[in-house]
């Protein structure tokens, strides 16, 4: 399967934060889910995705290309669709799609009115009047509109009501019927990525903590719960993260087959979610994810 995007030990050095030694694979076809609390670095590495920032060290490619002479013609390939309202906001739709449409040469009114109308959205009205999930179909379809085969996604589904939200992801599964289409999607609504993700990409303080499929996330990690006696060394060396409260623990792991074959039925061990994996492993005191 081909990589979309491609980070080999890419470094981005701040005053007071970097990303240090990504190494990233984007596979086309699939729906790839990004996810870090705030200040891990998502912001910073879909801006290198997109040549608004550049590296410090290492190789970025997109489409097996590099940015430095094919800048022009990777963007033409991209659609980004913002969590927010990026347009002039007395503009309507046909305003700005005459903006809009030249820079594409892929541009089809066709595609554009077809999702218009798909997604309900008025023509006439001024983009200010939008609602903000009637702003992220207006960037989805524009991004459509140019046959656009790399989709990034910042928060799209942030401050949408829960009825929006389902209807935004069951857009997004029927689009990505098109298996030459690739979805890189960032959020905070874990949720959302156990209903649509192929792939999960975990960033913490600047690391890529994993890259995997989920069903492998789902199959490796695991809540470990017991007995606090049972604990040694070499078992706690299978934890990313353990939490006691006086005989009790409870523990992530990210080796669950070998904790089962350690502990049997001393402990119980639970199916984890996106979010208890962002929990414990914030807390955790190696980085062993």
């Amino acid at each position: 399967m081909e990589n979309i995007v491609e980070f080999k030990n890419v470094s981005k050095h701040f005053k007071d934060f970097s990303l240090e030694n990504i190494n990233l694979q984007i596979k086309q076809g699939l729906v790839t889910g990004f996810v870090g609390a705030n200040g891990a670095g998502k912001s910073t590495t879909m801006k290198l995705m997109m040549n608004l920032l550049q590296a410090d060290e290492g190789e970025i490619k997109v489409f097996g290309k590099h940015y430095a002479n094919n800048e022009k013609e990777i963007k033409e390939r991209i659609g980004f669709v913002y969590d927010s309202n990026v347009f002039y906001e007395n503009l309507n739709l046909k305003d700005i799609r005459k903006i809009i449409a030249p820079a594409y040469k892929n541009w089809s009114d066709k595609q554009f009115y077809d999702y218009i109308k798909m997604f309900e959205l008025p023509l006439n009205k001024a983009v200010k009047t939008f609602s903000k999930g009637m702003q992220m179909k207006t960037s989805l379809a524009l991004a459509l509109s140019h046959d656009a085969e790399f989709i990034m996604m910042d928060e799209p589904t942030a401050g949408l009501d829960p009825v929006f939200r389902r209807e935004l992801l069951d857009i997004l599964k029927e689009l990505m019927t098109d298996a030459t289409r690739t979805l890189f999607f960032s959020t905070h609504i874990t949720s959302d990525l156990e209903r649509i993700a192929d792939n999960i990409t975990f960033i913490q303080g600047g690391k890529i903590l994993f890259n995997e499929s989920i069903r492998d996330v789902q199959e490796r990690y695991a809540l470990v719960k017991g007995n606090a006696n049972v604990l040694n060394q070499t078992i706690e060396n299978s934890f990313i993260s353990v939490e006691r409260s006086s005989n009790e623990f409870q523990a992530l792991t990210n080796n669950a087959e070998e904790v089962r074959e350690a502990l049997g039925d001393q402990v119980v061990m639970e199916e984890v979610t996106l979010e208890d994996i962002m929990y414990y492993a914030k807390g955790a005191r190696k980085q062993n994810v």
